[in-house]
């Protein structure tokens, strides 16, 4: 997530601390100005000051990948930004508010592609919606290593990876982007989509830790527990306010100690009924987590 100080200024101090927390409890990676990091209401220099801190607060320990979409000249500032700033790769999300054919959004990724050296991870979601084709075509761009699908078109995504798995033998990695994903980590391990971006490790890493290993350690007992007594309560809550999968993160992030301000607007902050309701589902998920 993306904090701001009182005066509405991205608050880099936290930023820091919050990354290097993150990264010291086990983070297999770091997505900088990316959704829940509000990527949407940042202005380029708050993009680069956001990649920048992430960069640095990592320290080389683990990889930053940062966002990048909307138009296609900010797309593609953003990504040379990314660059400069140190990042690692790019998670390249839809155009703003486009409805476009799969051609058309190849052409995007391919011109966004043209202007970075970065390796990048497509974010299929929302207006971006990729044929098995297209997916196809993303392959034939040698800087584009994988797919991030946030829509759950089960039957799309299995078409989508088999028809990648038969026109390439290069590495080609698939990744599950849903909100809150832990809730349908064991739909996608079913097709063969082991990894996924856990927004609960942004305040909560010790649930988000205990989850992964009970899923990579086939403890299924834990695992429905875990969806039962934390996931699912947290997605209904998640539900009840369009934006809540940002500004819940935020309450998480306050909850737990470090003041992450306020989301920006449109996004509206968690009301203090539904944080009460957050800090019991934490309580719960951090006793279940042991």
């Amino acid at each position: 997530m993306t904090p701001f100080a009182a005066d509405g200024s991205v608050n880099s101090q936290a930023l820091a601390t919050h990354v290097a927390k993150g990264v010291a409890a086990g983070a297999g990676g770091v997505f900088a100005a990316c959704g829940t990091g509000e990527f949407n209401a940042l202005s380029l220099d708050e993009y680069a000051t956001v990649v920048a801190t992430s960069v640095a607060a990592a320290a080389g320990r683990t990889p930053v990948l940062s966002g990048a979409g909307g138009s296609l000249p900010f797309a593609q500032s953003c990504a040379r930004a990314a660059a400069e700033a140190g990042a690692d790769g790019l998670l390249l999300m839809p155009p703003y508010l486009v409805s476009a054919p799969a051609t058309g959004l190849v052409e995007y990724v391919r011109q966004v592609a043209a202007v970075t050296e970065l390796p990048i991870i497509v974010y299929q979601r929302g207006t971006a919606r990729f044929t098995p084709s297209a997916a196809v075509a993303l392959t034939k761009l040698p800087s584009v290593i994988g797919l991030k699908d946030g829509l759950g078109d089960f039957d799309l995504l299995q078409r989508i990876i088999l028809r990648v798995r038969q026109a390439t033998d290069r590495e080609f990695t698939f990744f599950n982007g849903l909100p809150t994903a832990e809730l349908t980590v064991p739909a996608y391990r079913g097709l063969g989509v082991p990894l996924y971006s856990s927004a609960v490790f942004a305040f909560a890493p010790e649930i988000a830790l205990a989850f992964y290993k009970a899923v990579t350690g086939g403890d299924e007992v834990l695992v429905q527990r875990l969806l039962t007594g934390f996931y699912l309560p947290l997605v209904e809550l998640r539900d009840l306010v369009p934006g809540y999968a940002v500004s819940l993160v935020k309450a998480g992030v306050r909850l737990r100690g470090l003041d992450p301000g306020s989301v920006r607007a449109p996004l509206v902050d968690a009301a203090p009924e539904h944080v009460a309701a957050l800090e019991r589902i934490i309580a719960t998920g951090m006793e279940i987590a042991g």
